[in-house]
């Protein structure tokens, strides 16, 4: 069976995406921030602990949001991504 996704929510995937895009970025900056302790340099600390992941967040939900804005102008005309499904046999045990 295919199946064709012709809109997407663009407030919703914004959001996902942003909080997705900021946890993944946690490591990243708490590195930044470590390393900025360890070179007694509180700004770098400050900018990779609260400044930085509310920036990513924002400007990744401006992209995403855009993103998917233009993903349903597209999918509107010419059609949007289509995919295959198949529907598997539940395995979990039951009790």
């Amino acid at each position: 069976m295919k199946i064709q996704i012709v809109n997407v929510s663009v407030a919703q995937s914004a959001k996902v995406v942003a909080v997705l895009y900021t946890v993944i970025s946690l490591p990243v900056l708490l590195i930044m921030a470590l390393a900025g302790a360890f070179q007694g340099n509180l700004g770098v600390v400050l900018l990779a602990v609260v400044i930085a992941p509310l920036i990513y967040g924002a400007i990744t939900f401006l992209f995403a949001g855009l993103g998917a804005w233009l993903y349903n102008a597209v999918a509107r005309r010419v059609g949007g991504f289509e995919y295959s499904i198949k529907e598997m046999p539940d395995t979990r045990v039951q009790a």
